[in-house]
């Protein structure tokens, strides 16, 4: 680890190794434990059984709820379940504390458990039979020597091998391969967005699991990425296509249908497309995996899906006749900016039963549903209007032509960023609101859309679980209710949430507000604004309850007011907000951060303006960094990690969707000058800390070494942290980095003098 320091400002006091440990009781390992019974998730294992992970002082315990009776029982047993661990892993394992990092129900019934980096695959009704195996928390399957995606049956599931799709029997483990003409960087349904890139398979299964929706993609055009590991003796080599803002050629993907029995490929009959979706910078955005903008018709004859084009201002709905690879489109839409379909996944449905579609747009300036007719592409009427946006359109039955979805915004006086379930009918009409609790609710409907476990907490009140009914909400039974008298117990303070004046002096900001739990009114308090821009999410670490917001509270303990705020070009609001510095994204919100913190130091004399530190990671480390070139006389210390200060070094899908298309005229100069933080270098005055893992296959490392350049050049002070062979993330170094970042502020922001090398303990797998 390399460190440059750039010298000590003069200290008041000496924190001690007591004062670290205080801090570092507010780390999540140390407070999430303390929550009891705190169920925001559970996983349907049909339309009248349940299963969760409850747990509470004596540990946790994996239990089913039968919806029918109300009783709760153990999903297995978990003593012989740690025998089987114990026995598989050769180290004892604590049945109260099973050590999984993640879990699901496998399709077969048994119970996939992650230890780390290695799946157990464990019999539910034999818990003492466990096996070893590579796996997919997510689906809960066990597969072969590369993951692959099950098909709706559970007989097949179809991967990648040397750039073809093939196809392995679940049951045998016999492998047939489907495609033949896959070359390299010419390969069928590979994962590559740049800054991601893994071996998994992007496909679409057909109902019937007969046929596959993938395509081909094009990269061989592509220009490449490259870093290099540390070690002792020749580093390797690690390269991979990654394209850049600008690039003439990008990564483009020809879509197909394979028929699986006959190892057939159709060809869909339109040019290539761009790599692009309408919910993120990726073709796959979903928390579920798979082709997020690609849906099958019920019979399987026919697929819909949605063309983005490059700089994701025109969006095209097609569909494709799944025989003849003839493809329609129904209608198309445009945007100023950019096109969004929605937060948590992307908003539409294909009725093909009905000749109909539910489409999403910001054209009113709030997100809306809408419905279009299938065979004139005439919009019929809007399904939902007023203000509030949708954020997730969770369910659609055509046979009742019924329509849940999550939604912020939309119920007067409640938080606007409170996410509540909604049921409308495609008809239109008013719709009905089932979760009237002015709170932010998690969600999980029944597959029969009958019932839905509803789990609503606020930041500072922890969650009420309920089973509810999905036709009017009413509670059919209570699941859980969070305990934290253990965590009080325990010192946790809640954090405050706030609501400030943007830049403009009238539109209301919210976030959150960490005081020291040892909080003295008389004293004058360093403030660290923790940031991350956007545009994609914000600065707040949700909205639901948590024991700990990263560690905020924790640099709290350390003599700081810490806040979170999420400024204007952040998503949830309306179109005009999120829109405020489309194409400017130089902007990064600090105007919203200053007059934010400006308007808390007005109304708080313990709030010390003389005093602002600010930090953020990946985004955050761009903005934070920009915080210290554009308002060097307002921010004095920043820690800045894993910045991306140079969008045009930085995939291409992510900022040409909100910059837009590089454009460089004739004297040299372009759009995106203004954002590369390094153009700003010689403004710098306080104490500047850049940070950044080695390996980082998102963010490349130059781009923290653009800045280190112009800052050299420019003959400015500054620190450097280079982290070997670590990603985006820090992994086993995460705690040396958070001890660095709390060292840092405490000398150069507070004026005091850390401990000598206090060692945080290592993060647990949780």
């Amino acid at each position: 680890m390399v460190f440059v320091s750039a010298g000590v400002t003069a200290e008041n006091r000496t924190l001690t190794a007591a004062d670290y440990a205080q801090a570092e009781r507010f780390m999540s390992y140390n407070t999430a434990p303390l929550v009891d019974h705190a169920v925001q998730k559970v996983s349907w294992l049909d339309d009248s059984h349940f299963w969760y992970r409850d747990h509470d002082s004596t540990g946790d315990h994996f239990v089913q709820m039968d919806t029918v009776s109300g009783k709760v029982a153990p999903l297995f047993d978990q003593v012989k379940l740690a025998a089987a661990l114990s026995k598989v892993t050769g180290k004892p394992v604590d049945a109260s504390k099973l050590p999984v990092s993640g879990y699901g129900v496998a399709p077969d019934g048994r119970l996939d458990i992650a230890v780390q980096d290695t799946h157990y695959f464990c019999d539910l009704k034999n818990a003492g039979e466990c096996v070893a195996g590579k796996g997919d928390v997510a689906s809960g399957r066990n597969t072969g020597s590369e993951p692959g995606v099950l098909s709706p049956d559970k007989k097949s599931e179809a991967f990648i091998r040397h750039w073809n799709l093939w196809l392995r029997d679940t049951a045998s483990g016999k492998e047939a391969q489907l495609t033949t003409d896959g070359v390299e960087n010419f390969g069928y349904a590979t994962d590559n967005a740049g800054w991601k890139h893994t071996d998994n398979a992007i496909l679409e299964w057909s109902p019937d699991s007969k046929q596959i929706a993938t395509f081909q993609q094009d990269q061989r055009k592509t220009g490449d990425m490259y870093l290099v590991t540390t070690n002792v003796g020749h580093p390797k080599l690690l390269s991979w296509k990654y394209p850049l803002v600008g690039d003439e050629n990008v990564t483009m993907i020809e879509r197909v249908i394979i028929d699986v029995s006959r190892r057939k490929v159709v060809r869909l009959q339109m040019p290539p497309d761009q790599h692009r979706s309408t919910l993120c910078d990726d073709v796959s955005c979903g928390p579920d995996g798979g082709w997020d903008d690609v849906k099958w018709a019920p019979d399987g004859k026919t697929l819909a899906f949605v063309s983005t084009s490059r700089y994701h201002q025109h969006e095209w709905f097609r569909i494709a006749d799944v025989a003849t690879g003839k493809v329609r489109t129904v209608f198309e839409e445009t945007a100023k900016t950019y096109y969004e379909s929605g937060m948590g996944k992307a908003n539409w449905a294909y009725l093909p039963a009905t000749h109909e579609a539910v489409w999403f747009s910001e054209r009113s300036d709030w997100g809306q549903l809408y419905l279009y007719d299938l065979d004139t592409g005439k919009l019929k009427h809007a399904i939902t209007t007023g203000e509030g946006n949708v954020t997730e359109m969770l369910k659609v039955d055509p046979a009742t032509r019924t329509l849940w979805f999550r939604g912020v915004g939309r119920t007067q006086g409640v938080d606007p960023y409170y996410e509540q379930l909604w049921k409308v009918s495609l008809d239109g009409g008013q719709p009905i609101l089932l979760t009237p609790e002015a709170a932010d609710h998690t969600v999980d409907l029944s597959s029969d859309n009958k019932l839905f476990v509803d789990a609503w907490s606020t930041p500072t009140e922890p969650a009420v679980t309920v089973l509810r009914s999905a036709e009017d909400g009413h509670t059919v039974a209570s699941i859980a209710k969070a305990d934290i008298s253990r965590l009080k117990a325990a010192g946790w303070v809640p954090p405050v949430p706030i609501i400030v004046k943007a830049r403009d002096g009238k539109t209301d900001l919210y976030g959150m507000m960490f005081k020291p739990s040892h909080f003295d009114p008389s004293k004058k308090y360093p403030v660290i604004d923790y940031i991350y821009p956007g545009p994609q999410t914000g600065s707040v670490r949700g909205r639901s309850f948590l024991a700990s917001h990263g560690d905020n509270q924790s640099l709290a303990e350390l003599g700081f007011i810490v806040v979170a705020i999420d400024g204007m070009g952040t998503p949830w609001r309306s179109k005009s907000f999120h829109d405020t510095w489309f194409a400017n994204m130089g902007d990064n919100t600090l105007p919203d951060q200053v007059a934010g913190l400006k308007d808390l130091g007005k109304r708080y004399p313990w709030i010390d303006l003389d005093r602002v530190g600010i930090w953020g990671h990946s985004g955050g480390g761009n903005a934070s960094t920009d915080a210290m070139f554009r308002y060097p006389d307002f921010f004095k210390v920043a820690w800045s990690e894993s910045g991306n200060h140079d969008n045009r070094n930085y995939e291409d899908d992510w900022a040409e969707k909100y910059q837009g298309e590089l454009i460089v005229g004739k004297d040299g100069k372009g759009n995106y000058d203004d954002q590369a933080n390094e153009n700003h270098a010689a403004n710098l005055k306080g104490h500047l800390m850049l940070v950044h893992g080695t390996l980082d296959d998102n963010v490349p490392p130059y781009e923290s070494l653009l800045v280190t350049d112009a800052l050299i050049k420019a003959n400015k002070d500054f620190d450097l942290l280079l982290i070997p062979n670590v990603h985006h993330g820090y992994g086993a170094a995460t705690p040396y980095a958070t001890r660095r970042r709390w060292d840092y502020f405490v000398r150069y922001l507070a004026g005091d003098a850390p401990p000598k090398e206090y060692a945080l303990k290592p993060w647990p797998w949780m």
